[in-house]
């Protein structure tokens, strides 16, 4: 599983070119991830996770209705946003690891790096194709909502509208999956819980330095939710259709990643290839003139990005035990999407217009932060898998 862009992120592209803008929906998206990944963790392993997904995604829903309604009315404004944004997060809290941890419970452990890998690339499916319909939708959108006025904000609720019926289907694939029986949790006290996560976290050494490199990547170079839109719309001066190009062609590469991943057995293979991948995709991407050389960039970027997540992810999830796996892959969900507030705020400023790097320079300063704890790491990070530990 990869971080996502939201209903909430998708529709700050209603609120204008802004990075800061950006930013700020981005904070307040990932935010709650933050706040609540380990209490999230917790809850995971002692509620039925069917119950926690079905939850979370009708709230999701709620949150896709509200910003399609409002954007249709021609209501959305950055503070709504942000809202929309926030209610999201706190369901993404408890979504992310619920959906990570069901993965061992439909496949045996020797077909875990494969399962995550058709994982991301289902979800990475959705989002290119989505994506690449956006800029035909949003036109359909025109003479369907916008009563033909190309500049109206409501030419932008078809998309999200049906965002919104898509939901019905996982709704339903949820409700009649056959999840299997777990083991009813132990009695201690939620604060007894989180802290066995953590402890065991920081004993174990292979766990630690993969989220330890996820984390670094995640605050620095792993915002494309606000690099893409921004350099679409202010660097490259594109409009919906070739945003959606953009965000399509990214999806396309990570679809790749995560087939390619898919293919090899030894989940750490592509650990510091796909690392390195990114980073430098992304420093090509700054010194690129136009959106039509961005394409193939981009896609690189979606490559290096998803063979990183899935071999970390695979990584993590062979070798936690599965009596910790709600907790551990909240902590797992808390480095890859917790560091998205501080994350967007740092790309947000590093590439503005309006700072004194700008858009390339800022970008390349991403590069380099990123690149740095990579190197940090790089001797640290496992070559070889243990054992899981028998709790």
């Amino acid at each position: 599983m990869d971080a996502g862009h939201g209903p909430a992120v998708s529709g700050a592209g209603t609120l204008g070119g802004s990075s800061a803008a950006l930013g700020w929906v981005t904070v307040a998206q990932f935010t709650p991830s933050l706040l609540l990944s380990l209490f999230a963790g917790a809850v995971v392993d002692r509620v039925p996770r069917r119950r926690v997904l079905l939850s979370t995604q009708i709230t999701l829903l709620l949150t896709a209705l509200a910003l399609a309604v409002t954007t249709h009315l021609n209501l959305v404004t950055l503070p709504l946003v942000m809202v929309i944004a926030f209610v999201g997060g706190v369901a993404n809290a408890f979504d992310m690891p619920a959906r990570q941890s069901m993965v061992v419970d439909f496949v045996p452990r020797s077909d875990v790096p494969n399962a995550v890998a058709l994982n991301s690339l289902s979800f990475n499916v959705s989002r290119t194709l989505g994506q690449a319909l956006f800029g035909v939708v949003a036109a359909l959108g025109v003479t369907v909502l916008a009563g033909g006025d190309t500049d109206n904000v409501a030419r932008l609720a078809l998309p999200f509208y049906l965002n919104v019926a898509s939901f019905f289907v996982v709704l339903y694939v949820l409700a009649t999956l056959p999840f299997p029986e777990r083991e009813q949790a132990r009695p201690a006290s939620m604060l007894a819980d989180i802290g066995e996560g953590l402890r065991y976290v920081r004993a174990t050494s292979t766990v630690r330095h993969v989220m330890l490199l996820v984390g670094a990547l995640s605050l620095t170079i792993i915002n494309f939710n606000v690099i893409i839109p921004y350099y679409a719309r202010v660097v490259f001066g594109a409009r919906e259709a070739t945003f959606g190009a953009l965000s399509a062609a990214f999806g396309i590469g990570a679809m790749a990643g995560a087939l390619w991943q898919a293919s090899k057995p030894n989940p750490l293979r592509n650990l510091r290839l796909g690392a390195l991948l990114l980073l430098g995709s992304a420093a090509l991407l700054a010194l690129t003139p136009g959106p039509a050389l961005a394409f193939p960039v981009l896609a690189a970027c979606g490559f290096g990005m998803l063979s990183l997540l899935v071999s970390a992810n695979s990584t993590v999830q062979l070798t936690i035990p599965d009596a910790l796996r709600g907790r551990v892959m909240s902590l797992y969900s808390f480095v890859l999407v917790g560091m998205g507030p501080p994350g967007a705020l740092l790309a947000s400023t590093l590439i503005s217009r309006d700072w004194v790097l700008g858009p390339r320079w800022g970008l390349l300063a991403l590069v380099a932060l990123g690149g740095a704890a990579l190197l940090l790491l790089w001797a640290r990070l496992p070559r070889t898998l243990p054992a899981p530990p028998k709790l």
